[in-house]
């Protein structure tokens, strides 16, 4: 079976940004949900063989999540989402930093702000992310990290996921 959501993954170096678009067979209120509840998320959120593992999350307008990446042989790799604004089942705004295992901000690491907008349209839910770096060198360096293969194969895990949950 050919698969014909739409997944857009594109790079604009002149704004230090990046823009993904995916849509997902599954209604709106999951697709959110795997994008702001814990127990989705940690299901999801590492590309495979890594896993997510949440220590922390506040989902609101001033709150967190702090998680970390961690290995198949156990290293961690923390992060913090500063969650800025809140639009229930439509838009969240948050801030994405590189973290140690106690929360400070690794000055070395790029941080980004991500705006994810939710849409549905007969069944279908669009998700539309824009990763902006405060600049280049930053957008460069999450690039060279493989950010792009990493963050296509979580979302296709996801795209896997949501349609064992939403037979449940």
């Amino acid at each position: 079976m050919e698969n014909s959501l739409l997944f857009d993954f594109a790079i604009d170096k002149s704004t230090n940004s990046v823009f993904v678009t995916r849509e997902f067979n599954a209604g709106i209120s999951l697709v959110w949900d795997a994008f702001t509840q814990q127990e989705i998320l940690d299901q999801w959120w590492a590309p495979k063989p890594w896993i997510s593992r949440t220590k922390i999350m506040e989902f609101k307008e001033g709150g967190r999540r702090f998680y970390a990446m961690v290995s198949p042989e156990g290293a961690e790799h923390w992060s913090l989402q500063l969650f800025s604004a809140i639009t229930p089942v439509s838009h969240f705004r948050m801030e994405s930093v590189f973290t140690d295992q106690d929360e400070n901000r690794n000055p070395d690491m790029p941080g980004s702000i991500w705006d994810l907008h939710f849409s549905e349209e007969n069944g279908i839910t669009k998700v539309h992310i824009t990763i902006v770096h405060k600049t280049l060198a930053n957008l460069e360096k999450l690039i060279e990290m493989g950010f792009q293969g990493g963050f296509t194969m979580t979302l296709n895990f996801l795209e896997t996921l949501l349609a064992g949950l939403s037979k449940h």
